[in-house]
């Protein structure tokens, strides 16, 4: 709640609550209202800090992994970046003149560079090469270079640094999030040609139904079969949590993507 930028008379009346358990919607309001927070950012930062930490009273484990593109409702637990998304910034940038040009192309080989030693390092890590990764990505992202625009976006990459090179910590994450971006893929092309949908209903049921689909295609599952099934009520297609989970246990890392920013 702190780090979302909850103001501090708000997060001082939640921590006299401490240590509380709030039994189910109708009571969370009522504690909210009973301590004077309405606001409409601060109820839903509190709601989503106490829905998170309850998820990490029951067993998620808080130092999991969440990639993204950077979209803000995903910056929660440990956060890493995708490269993918980061290096978008620099591929929009035109130069307009061949100086500029060639500074463009310097950094994105540059940056190419450091994300195949990543790569390496992931399948193989060592103090040597975290050591060379780190020094090239620092004078990368500290080069001054006679493109100013382009000198912004590598402050901007220097400044998110630790979630860029998370994996040098955690190497058994991905670099990118394109497995959840191509989830959402099929969302985004119907949203182009047929809109939104038109009720709050209907978001729901789209969104579970996607999800439904999605995860049993992963796991060589029929989506009809698995539908048929279910409403038969026979019980023979196993439930969908123990097909993800299997004998592996958790992910270490989840992969997000926002459907605003498209495939």
């Amino acid at each position: 709640m702190l780090a979302q930028g909850l103001p501090q008379a708000p997060l001082a009346k939640l921590a006299a609550l401490e240590p509380s358990v709030i039994e189910d919607y109708a009571a969370w309001q009522t504690t909210l209202k009973r301590l004077g927070i309405s606001n409409e950012r601060h109820v839903r930062i509190t709601t989503e800090g106490a829905l998170l930490g309850t998820v990490i009273a029951t067993g998620i484990n808080p130092e999991r992994v969440i990639v993204s593109d950077d979209a803000g409702q995903f910056n929660v637990l440990t956060h890493a970046l995708c490269w993918i998304h980061v290096e978008r910034g620099i591929q929009k940038l035109l130069g307009f003149n061949a100086d500029q040009r060639a500074a463009l192309a310097w950094a994105r080989s540059e940056l190419w560079a450091i994300y195949q030693a990543l790569k390496a390092y992931k399948a193989e890590s060592n103090a040597a090469a975290r050591g060379a990764i780190e020094a090239r990505f620092e004078a990368l992202c500290t080069t001054k270079t006679c493109f100013e625009s382009l000198n912004h976006a590598l402050e901007r990459l220097h400044n998110s640094g630790a979630e860029l090179l998370r994996a040098l910590d955690r190497p058994e994450i991905a670099l990118h999030n394109n497995l959840a971006e191509r989830d959402i893929r099929e969302y985004v092309k119907r949203r182009k040609i047929s809109g939104s949908t038109r009720s709050a209903a209907g978001r729901r049921c789209r969104d579970t139904f996607a999800s439904l689909k999605k995860t049993c295609r992963k796991h060589g599952l029929s989506f009809w079969a698995y539908l048929l099934d279910r409403l038969a009520g026979a019980g023979t297609i196993p439930w969908l949590p123990s097909a993800i989970f299997g004998a592996h246990g958790a992910p270490a890392a989840i992969n997000c993507a926002h459907p605003s920013a498209g495939p």
